[in-house]
C-alpha cells in the first residue's frame, strides 16, 4: 500500500491560514490520507486549529488524521513537507514597536514586515527561529521540503540558504497570482484568459509579459490597455483593499513600463517617492494607507474571536480552494504530476542581472524531482536598479545575522530607500538604537542593547 505523506505545520496557531492550506491539501486525492501534524506554543490556538482540521476531515470524508504537538522536533519527525507560518513577537509588542518607535522620528510606514527598519527588526526576530526549524529538520526529516510562508520572505530565504544550504526550501507568497487576478479585474477580463511571466524578488517582482488570449489563439500585450485605463481614470477599479486605491503601482507602471506584483501599500515604503514628511498631498493623491498593518492586526484579532466560536460550534466547515501554491507543490512532488509555481529560491544565476546569492522570485517547475527554478536572464535595467536598492538592505541584514555583527544592522537601515530619504545619519543610528533597546529579549543576544538612559 502506498504511503501517505506527513505534513507538519510549524505555527499552526495561524488557524485561518492553516485551514486554507489543509483545505486545499485534503481535496487532492494523493494527499487526502495525509497525517497533519500541528505544532504551536499557544495551547489554545493549537487546540482551535485541531478542531478545525478534524472538522475539515469530517466535512470532506477523507482518511487524513490530525496530531498536535508543543515540541517542534517531535512534530517534524518523519515529515515529508514542512509548512512554516509564524510571527515572532506578534502584534503586541513587536509590531507596535516597529511602528511607534520610527514614528517618533517622523518616519511613517504602511506594512513594515518586509523591508525598511520594521522589516529589518522582524528579520532579526524571525531568522533565528527559522534556523532552529532547519536544525531540527536536518535531525529528524532531512529530505523534507520546507514551504516557508514567513515575512520578511526574501531575507528569510536568503538566510536559510546561507546557513543551511542542504535544506530543500521555497518561500511562497500569493502576490504574483493575486495581482494578476486584480489586473484582470481592472480590465474586465477573465483571469483564465491571462498569460504572464514574472521575475524579480519577493514583493518586488515585475510582470515581464502580461497578455490576453485572443479567439485565434494568439496573445495580445495588455500593458497599453493598463496604462490607458489608468490615465483615463478607469483603473485601478475599487474592490480589493478599500483603504488603498492602488495608484502607486499604476503610477510606477507609467514610469518603469512594467507592473510590480506586490501591493501599493507595500511598494510605497520600498521606494523613496511616495511617503514624505511635510507632503500630505502625496499621501492623499496616491491614497497611501499609513499604519495599515496595525489596523489589519487589530481587525484580524477582533474577527478571530467570532471565527473561533463559529468553527467550534459548526458541524461542518465549508472548503473553498485558495490561491496558495502549497498543495500544488505537495501534489507534484508526491505524484510526479508537473506544475508551475512562483517561488522564492536562491538565485544561482536564474536572474543574471541580480546577485547569485540573493533570494529571487521566479517561475519554478515542480515534479517528483522537487522544485526547479527556471532561467530568466537579465531584467530590464531600470528594474534591476530599483530591485538592487532593496537587495542592499536584505544583504546587509543577512550579513548581520550570519556574522553576528551589530554594525551591519545600522548599515542595512542606512541603505533602506525610504529611511534614507527621510532621516539623516545621526537619526538613523539613534532610531536603530531605540528599536534594538525596545525589542529587548525578542532579539538574539548579540543584537540586544540597552536603552540610552540605562547603564552600559
Amino acid at each position: 500500500m502506498a504511503r501517505n505523506p506527513k505534513i507538519t505545520f510549524i505555527g499552526a496557531g495561524s488557524t485561518v491560514f492553516m485551514k486554507n492550506i489543509v483545505g486545499d491539501v485534503l481535496q487532492r486525492p494523493s494527499l487526502a490520507g495525509a497525517t497533519i501534524a500541528l505544532m504551536d506554543l499557544n495551547p489554545q490556538r493549537l487546540e482551535e486549529s485541531a478542531v478545525v482540521v478534524n472538522k475539515l476531515i469530517a466535512t470532506l470524508g477523507v482518511k487524513a488524521k490530525a496530531e498536535t504537538y508543543s515540541d517542534q522536533r517531535k512534530a517534524l519527525a518523519g515529515a515529508d513537507f514542512v509548512v512554516v507560518a509564524f510571527q515572532i513577537g506578534g502584534y503586541e509588542p513587536c509590531t507596535v514597536t516597529d511602528f511607534e518607535v520610527p514614528k517618533k522620528y517622523g518616519l511613517r510606514q504602511t506594512i513594515a514586515d518586509t523591508l525598511g527598519v520594521g522589516g529589518i527588526m522582524r528579520a532579526l526576530r524571525t531568522v533565528p527561529h527559522l534556523w532552529k526549524v532547519c536544525e531540527d529538520m536536518l535531525a529528524v526529516c532531512p529530505q523534507a521540503i520546507l514551504l516557508q510562508y514567513v515575512n520578511p520572505m526574501a531575507i528569510n530565504t536568503w538566510a536559510i540558504s546561507e546557513k543551511y544550504p542542504g535544506i530543500k526550501q521555497v518561500g511562497l507568497c500569493h502576490s504574483v497570482q493575486g495581482t494578476a487576478m486584480e489586473l484582470a479585474h481592472d480590465l474586465d477580463l477573465p483571469y483564465e484568459e491571462i498569460r504572464y511571466r514574472s521575475a524579480g524578488i519577493n514583493h518586488m517582482a515585475f510582470y515581464l509579459k502580461f497578455e490576453h488570449r485572443q479567439p485565434d489563439g494568439s496573445y495580445r500585450d495588455l500593458y497599453p490597455d493598463l496604462v490607458r485605463a489608468y490615465r483615463e481614470g478607469r483603473a485601478p477599479k475599487p474592490g480589493w483593499n478599500p483603504r488603498c486605491p492602488n495608484k502607486v503601482r499604476y503610477e510606477m507602471l507609467t514610469r518603469l513600463g512594467f507592473f510590480v506584483t506586490e501591493s501599493s501599500e507595500h511598494f510605497a515604503e520600498y521606494t523613496p517617492y511616495f511617503i514624505k514628511q511635510g507632503r500630505p498631498d502625496l499621501i492623499e493623491k496616491f491614497g497611501i494607507p499609513l499604519d495599515e498593518y496595525p489596523k489589519r492586526c487589530i481587525e484580524q484579532i477582533e474577527r478571530w474571536k467570532g471565527q473561533a466560536e463559529a468553527y467550534r460550534s459548526a458541524d461542518r466547515i465549508e472548503v473553498e480552494e485558495s490561491k496558495e501554491y502549497a498543495s500544488s507543490i505537495m501534489n507534484s512532488v508526491w505524484t510526479g504530476e508537473p506544475s508551475v509555481i512562483y517561488g522564492n529560491v536562491r538565485n544561482n544565476g536564474c536572474i543574471t542581472s541580480l546577485p547569485q546569492d540573493c533570494a529571487a522570485e521566479v517561475p519554478c517547475l515542480v515534479d517528483a524531482s522537487g522544485i526547479q527554478p527556471t532561467y530568466i536572464g537579465d531584467l530590464p535595467p531600470q528594474l534591476t536598479a530599483l530591485i538592487r536598492t532593496n537587495i542592499n538592505v536584505q544583504e546587509l541584514t543577512v550579513k548581520a545575522l550570519m556574522t553576528e555583527n551589530r554594525e551591519h544592522i545600522y548599515h542595512a537601515a542606512m541603505m533602506d530607500p525610504h529611511t534614507a530619504a527621510e532621516l539623516d545619519l545621526d537619526q538613523i543610528w539613534s532610531l536603530v538604537d531605540d528599536l534594538l533597546a525596545a525589542h529587548g529579549d525578542w532579539l538574539p543576544a548579540w543584537a540586544r542593547t540597552k536603552r540610552k538612559n540605562q547603564a552600559a
